[in-house]
């Protein structure tokens, strides 16, 4: 026996479980270990103790485990059979069997040594019931209390846990104090060594999202959905929500009495200013909606490369596009589609700089007059490949076209990218593109060498592109929305196909 009050042991025991909200059979055992561990420095780190507590009696017993053997090697670990019968006549050779040992008293080394096994295992549960706590809260709000300050990361008592915002979650230009009450978005829970890491936002679209949700009972009910949230955090963010209740105004029901669901929302976002507009299915309506207030006067849709093209009047252009292009920003992550924002005398311009571009290439390949290109691109048609791909009855059905020119522009859309695809293998072959990079099926002779002439000649440097390097994107200059050119921009991409593209490579590159 351990010379300490048994029914204290027990006490103890139950107050720590309750303090740290942990179960009483993790101290318990946490209690047995480190007795243990203060028993080997008392009777020999060698020797295997196992110590048991009587949770009902607090009773301690003390034992060492043995193995019974023909022939002791090992004094500690094994017995042989005849000491053995004497502890338990039944025993045979093979069998495990508890040696008791002697009380003990602690001395003040073992003592320490013991308390700080119990405040490990104690302070490891403790750790693994937040965890378990938490993992399931991601997407929640919670309430917290700002502790401390770190290099701009804020750390938040949540109470039965602490919480970090980092500074790149922070609302720009909130000053969070000491004991101020925040509240803030879970987005992600980390299990590591050091204990559990809650991540907190207050600059997450989906804190928006979940403000509303508190603040509109017609949203958590799941009348109302929210379909798309965009933030420029603490500054402007715009919100689009949708009901199949026709007999609901989902805009009107999130604005609230003269404004008081969506102010709330504003003042636990420092002011951010909220557009909150209508859903649609409908992609080019839901940018007309998004781009409120500048007013659109055409919209040109293109699926395939998720991009929209939206003309506006000359007096509407700095609104559609907003400060610093925040506006056409807000609206192309609402959408998810990139939007290109153009006057009508630049659509009108771009328009026809884009008729003779293709006009001027369908006369340079295919050695043809300005008459029959103009009218191929008028058709719609962009590409020799196009013509190619295009069955003959569509061709024949084009005014003017008969059979002998429908053959005769297959004929020199075949030869044009024959001899184009040996002399891009002869620029290949001249610019040292590696054959990793050849190899790559997705990628066309065309497009190697579009990448090759910007230096991108192996399947390293093609890995470590991006998306946008591909297709191109917008970028705000000087308050304007300017357009950076993608590596492959002209080869009528999708999105998905370049995520795709990018994808694979870095597989095979990881492989």
């Amino acid at each position: 026996m351990v010379s300490a009050n048994k029914i204290e042991i027990l006490r103890i025991a139950e107050t720590i479980a309750q303090e740290k909200m942990i179960e009483k059979e993790i101290v318990i055992s946490a209690l047995e270990e480190a007795i243990s561990k203060a028993a080997k420095s008392n009777y020999g780190e060698e020797n295997e103790v196992i110590v048991e507590i009587n949770q009902e009696n607090g009773d301690i017993s003390i034992s060492r485990k043995m193995l019974v053997v023909d022939e002791v090697k090992n004094k500690f670990l094994e017995i042989n059979l005849k000491a053995a019968k004497k502890i338990n006549g039944a025993a045979q050779i093979g069998d495990e069997l508890l040696d008791p040992l002697p009380p003990m008293d602690f001395g003040r080394i073992a003592a320490q040594a013991a308390k700080q096994v119990i405040n490990s295992k104690v302070r490891e549960a403790e750790r693994e019931r937040q965890y378990n706590e938490y993992k399931d809260r991601v997407g929640e709000i919670v309430n917290g209390i700002v502790k401390r300050t770190e290099f701009g990361n804020v750390i938040l008592d949540l109470g039965k846990a602490e919480g970090v915002i980092r500074k790149d979650q922070t609302i720009p230009r909130e000053n969070l104090r000491n004991g101020d009450r925040v509240r803030a978005y879970i987005y992600e829970v980390r299990s590591e060594t050091k204990g559990p890491q809650i991540f907190l936002s207050r600059s997450h679209p989906q804190f928006m999202a979940m403000l509303f949700t508190q603040e509109v009972p017609e949203i958590y009910d799941g009348i109302i959905q929210i379909k798309s949230v965009a933030r420029d955090p603490g500054s402007r963010a715009k919100i689009a929500v949708f009901t199949e209740d026709s007999g609901i105004d989902p805009v009107g029901a999130c604005v609230g009495m003269r404004g008081s669901r969506v102010q709330a929302v504003v003042n636990e976002l420092q002011g951010e200013k909220i557009d909150i507009i209508n859903w649609s299915s409908n992609v080019a309506n839901l940018a007309i909606s998004s781009l409120s207030p500048a007013e659109v006067l055409k919209v040109v849709l293109d699926e395939d490369q998720s991009k929209i093209e939206v003309v506006v009047s000359e007096e509407h252009l700095s609104l559609a596009i907003g400060r610093r292009g925040q506006n056409v920003k807000l609206a192309t992550e609402l959408t998810g589609y990139e939007i290109d924002i153009l006057t009508e005398d630049e659509e009108s311009s771009k328009r026809q700089e884009d008729f003779l571009v293709k006009t001027n290439s369908f006369i340079e390949s295919l050695d043809v007059d300005e008459t029959l290109a103009q009218l191929l691109v008028s058709e719609g048609f962009s590409t020799i490949e196009e013509i190619i791909e295009t069955d003959k009855s569509e061709l024949l059905s084009i005014e003017g076209f008969d059979e002998d020119i429908v053959n005769e522009l297959v004929d020199r859309s075949n030869k044009y990218l024959s001899d184009k695809e040996i002399e891009n293998n002869k620029k290949l072959t001249d610019m040292n593109v590696s054959q990793d990079l050849m190899e790559f099926k997705p990628l066309s002779r065309a497009m190697l060498v579009a990448l090759a002439e910007n230096d991108i000649r192996n399947l390293d440097d093609f890995a470590g592109l991006t998306t946008d390097d591909l297709l191109g994107y917008q970028e705000d200059k000087n308050d304007k929305n300017s357009r950076v050119k993608g590596l492959l921009e002209n080869f009528n991409i999708s999105k998905d196909e370049g995520d795709q593209l990018i994808m694979e490579a870095r597989k095979i590159w990881l492989d």
